[in-house]
Formats: C-alpha cells, structure tokens, sequence
C-alpha cells in the first residue's frame, strides 16, 4: 500500500512538472516580430535590454520596417554576437 502510494505521489509530481513546463516551451519557441514588437517584448530577446529595445522601436519608427532580419544590426549599439544569439527567435511577420 505505501508503495502504491509513493507511486501515485511520484506521478503526481511529474504530471504537474510536465503541465507547469509546458508554458516554458511555448515561450521559447514563440517568434518575437521586431517590426511589432513592444519595447517589454523585444526586452525578452538575449543581451536586449530595455534600452536597446527602445533603440530598436525608435529605429524602426524613424526608418520604416526592417526588411530582413539582419537589418538589426543597424541600429546602434547591436552587433553580430546578438544577432547569432537571437536569430532563431526574431522574425518580421
């Protein structure tokens, strides 16, 4: 009985880990449009904090939308080491 217990217990556990978890993995994969984005959504991106954020919006209000995603690197302050480490998670639709 007690072992029965502990695995019911046990399964619980994972069961909840797995449910609270899956909230994570939808984020990460989820694609930040930096043509839309919002200065807090852009602030999730690696090494963007909220002042490139800001830059990044005040860019593109000035410029018109980004037409690739390498265009990033025009505004001030983003090299090549952010692009890489967010290439994966920005797209312009």
């Amino acid at each position: 009985m007690r072992k029965l217990r502990k695995m019911m217990v046990i399964g619980f556990v994972l069961l909840l880990a797995m449910v609270f978890s899956t909230g994570v993995f939808a984020e990460e994969t989820a694609k930040i449009n930096i043509n839309k984005a919002t200065v807090e959504e852009l602030s999730t991106l690696k090494n963007i904090g909220a002042k490139y954020a800001q830059k990044i919006v005040e860019y593109r209000e000035k410029n018109g939308p980004f037409q690739k995603v390498e265009d990033i690197l025009l505004v001030k302050g983003i090299g090549t080491k952010t692009l890489e480490a967010n290439k994966d998670k920005i797209t312009l639709n």
